[in-house]
């Protein structure tokens, strides 16, 4: 096991010392049925008021553009969480890559929640009283910085980087052969073309999951997450967490609302590293992420059928 972690901590130390991470602006993932007729869906809103990693116009842009292209209004959020009436309006929102300004040039232990108490608390009141939340924390620092945030939804973060026990990388990915990729409204859809056989994620986090939950994305029972104390600096003595048990996706009712909760964040976008390494729904290693992205917002929009354009490519 010791030269199978070091071997994957080399890998991942090449590509973090010579990445450069931009948006695919010229990727289209292609639709086949919008849910709602343009701009007729809900509000989806994007936090960008935590040092966020990824923005509505940055490196979520595929995201933005392909929850557009299925119907839906997407907008940043620029404001913090202090009340609900920052959410009024917002059907669906996504958090992904939150960071404590402490954290956003020094990616080192500790790693302070990203949200003030009074922001945990109102989030999970407005999830409670029937607001839905697509929650994505990646790995080390971003896991932490989300810690308090899940925990008061019922998820226990790990604040490192999870890896499957293939040592190679890019990417994991989870099969519904093998159980790894477990059933769920993400994973069947609504249609026959909808159901989803393969989930790709770029390195990311694990965490533990509530009684109810529903696993998507399960880690095997050699799969391990690294626990550095600094993000991207691995060695032989690195701490090395067993995965048995953990995720990297779940769903969760809450109260009157849903819970959507992702420990990799490229898998839900379209980016080009080092000008030419696909990462995300682009990917050739990912085919299915750009109709699983779609599986999972309408299960937290509560679609049923859909409302939209036949032929929407």
């Amino acid at each position: 096991m010791k030269l199978a972690l070091s071997f994957v901590a080399c890998v991942l130390m090449i590509f973090s010392a010579t990445a450069q991470q931009l948006p695919d602006t010229a990727f289209e993932y292609p639709i086949r049925q919008s849910a709602y007729q343009p701009g007729r869906g809900p509000l989806v809103m994007i936090d960008e008021a935590h040092n966020n990693f990824h923005t509505k116009n940055g490196g979520f842009r595929a995201f933005s553009n392909l929850l557009t292209k299925d119907g839906y209004n997407v907008k940043g959020l620029s404001k913090p969480i202090l009340s609900e009436d920052v959410l009024r309006g917002c059907k669906i929102l996504v958090i992904a890559n939150a960071l404590d300004s402490s954290n956003t040039d020094n990616w080192i232990l500790p790693t302070p929640s990203a949200f003030s108490g009074q922001e945990i608390r109102v989030i999970e009141q407005w999830v409670k009283a029937g607001g839905h939340l697509l929650l994505i924390a990646d790995h080390m620092p971003f896991a932490g910085a989300a810690t308090d945030l899940g925990k008061a939804l019922g998820f226990g973060f790990l604040n490192g980087f999870a890896f499957t026990g293939v040592p190679k990388w890019p990417p994991s990915v989870f099969y519904r052969k093998d159980k790894t990729l477990e059933p769920s409204p993400a994973v069947l859809g609504l249609l026959d073309y909808e159901k989803i056989d393969s989930v790709a994620t770029f390195t990311g986090s694990a965490f533990s999951i509530p009684y109810g939950a529903t696993g998507v994305l399960r880690f095997g029972d050699n799969d391990r997450s690294l626990q550095p104390d600094t993000a991207w600096k691995f060695s032989e003595n690195t701490p090395a967490q067993p995965l048995k048990g953990y995720y990297q996706g779940a769903i969760a009712n809450y109260g009157k609302g849903k819970v959507a909760l992702f420990g990799e964040a490229a898998m839900f976008t379209a980016q080009l590293v080092n000008g030419t390494f696909r990462v995300g729904i682009n990917s050739e290693t990912a085919p299915q992420n750009g109709q699983f992205v779609l599986n999972l917002i309408h299960w937290l929009d509560g679609i049923t059928k859909y409302n939209g354009n036949k032929n929407a490519h």
